[in-house]
């Protein structure tokens, strides 16, 4: 280094490098001491957690309530909209994301609220309570199977069941993803988080002095900086922390990236380990000067490298298991051939999302409705033998009617769905067995808690565009096959 020919090496760029990737653990473990933080309180960097978020409507009821701790267990990333936000503190916690919006008031369905959704779940319903009243905490309406005089209190049927959940559909068609894709990194919507996952690997870690960064600017990722060939260098790059657990992109045909570039030939790297120095998976993509343009990755095009020379006996990329991203600008292509659109100098390319494309599709809005929707004046019911809900439809303002009316506007709306129907709601444990039909039939109970799983697996199913009822059987089920009972359901016409 002491050559005067050769340019200044800048060791604490790459002690600061190497301490960022946690390449040496002792170098770790004495930032952490400094700096009064132990190593176990290290945030994770959990891959399917960094995906877009799961909105859900009505996340204070009976059902919200479930569906957003299981959707948590799971390390889904949940966005949960409310219209009282101390309310909700007090019923979700206070490590819950919360927004405040009401689905009756459009103006309120902000990009704060809807950036940056995977899927939608909606649990929202009309007030429904004793006539004679009820306590604070709603015990008469919960207990569910003696179904007291009811009344409806606050907003009306039409304006909940029917507006809003079209106002609901209206601003996520705007947002929703298209249903085979998979949002991985949305640079538009900037966030402390998104900023600490992505740091600079240049080649000063091989003797060099290029430096680049990355900022999150104008609803952007901004990678940029110089990129020098003095001592033997010639590259720049930001990479990801490892997520553990990694992403799982099985089941798509690739990535995409939207980038607006300088004219040069830049890479993307894929990595399904977590070494520091191991195998990636490249692919070189032109950019066009000052132009916003989309560029597809198949993973079968992927190019196994260790050190900018292609491993031959490599295996294709294992997709379920992506641990790290990384973007470079390089001299070299592979196998010491020159990149032929590379000059040195400073550079910038922009990002505004990295998503995976060409996967199954699945369901982005999970609605829940009720079982008894079309039956008020159908040919032919005997009211004596129905619901309460069906016999008092019309003293409960239409409650049913609307709803079906806000499942109409979900069918019509485009978005991939799934409409659910419970029979009568109840306060039990669950873990029956359950039961589903089409056709608007059936009649019975089911607790809340299987609703609520069922919404989170009805995301994770290959099957959109159903609409039926459940209830429950009298049998506890050890193990749900939920594939099995969604297969045999026949999508809306």
């Amino acid at each position: 280094m002491a050559d005067k020919n050769r340019s200044q090496w800048n060791l604490c760029r790459f002690i600061e490098t190497l301490t960022y990737f946690e390449v040496i653990p002792f170098l770790n473990w004495v930032q952490q001491l400094i700096q009064g933080r132990p190593q176990d309180n290290q945030p994770r960097t959990d891959g399917e957690n960094n995906m877009g978020v799961i909105l859900v409507a009505g996340a204070t009821g009976g059902v919200g309530k479930r569906v957003v701790r299981k959707l948590r267990e799971r390390g889904e990333k949940v966005r949960a909209l409310v219209r009282d936000i101390d309310k909700a503190r007090s019923i979700l916690g206070d490590d819950v994301d919360l927004v405040v919006a009401d689905i009756t008031k459009p103006e309120t369905l902000t990009p704060m609220v809807m950036g940056n959704i995977q899927a939608v779940i909606c649990c929202t319903a009309v007030r429904v309570q004793p006539v004679e009243g009820d306590t604070a905490d709603r015990a008469k309406y919960y207990q569910g199977v003696k179904f007291y005089q009811p009344e409806i209190v606050g907003d009306t049927p039409e304006n909940v069941e029917y507006q809003g959940i079209k106002n609901l559909v209206t601003a996520a068609a705007n947002y929703l993803p298209a249903t085979n894709e998979k949002l991985i990194f949305d640079f538009t919507h900037p966030s402390t988080e998104l900023k600490n996952i992505w740091g600079a690997l240049d080649d000063v870690v091989m003797g060099g002095v290029s430096a680049s960064n990355i900022q999150l600017v104008e609803n952007s990722a901004l990678f940029a900086g110089n990129v020098s060939t003095a001592n033997s260098g010639g590259f720049a790059s930001v990479r990801t922390r490892n997520f553990e657990p990694p992403f799982n992109l099985s089941g798509y045909e690739g990535v995409e990236l939207r980038v607006k570039g300088d004219g040069q030939r830049y890479k993307i790297f894929l990595r399904t380990e977590t070494k520091w120095d191991g195998l990636g998976y490249s692919y070189s993509f032109d950019t066009v000067e000052n132009t916003w343009i989309n560029i597809r990755v198949p993973f079968a095009e992927l190019v196994p490298v260790f050190r900018a020379k292609i491993v031959q006996d490599a295996p294709p990329i294992d997709s379920s298991k992506v641990s790290s991203f990384q973007l470079m600008l390089s001299k070299f292509e592979y196998d010491g051939a020159l990149n032929p659109k590379f000059s040195a100098g400073g550079f910038a390319l922009q990002l505004e999302f990295i998503k995976a494309y060409g996967g199954a599709n699945t369901p982005k809005f999970v609605l829940v409705s009720s079982a008894g929707v079309t039956r008020p004046g159908r040919p032919g019911i005997n009211l004596d033998e129905e619901p309460p809900a069906v016999r008092l439809n019309d003293q409960l303002g239409g409650i049913l009617t609307w709803k079906l009316k806000g499942e109409d506007s979900l069918r019509a709306s485009g978005i991939p769905y799934t409409i659910i129907r419970p029979c009568a709601l109840t306060e039990e444990p669950g873990s029956k067995a359950l039961i589903f039909e089409q056709g608007d039939n059936i009649r019975g109970k089911i607790s809340r808690e299987d609703v609520a799983e069922l919404c989170v697996q009805a995301l994770q199913q290959k099957r959109c565009n159903v609409t039926f009822e459940v209830k429950e059987g009298t049998n506890v089920a050890e193990v749900v096959d939920w594939q099995q009972l969604f297969v045999n359901l026949e999508s809306d016409r």
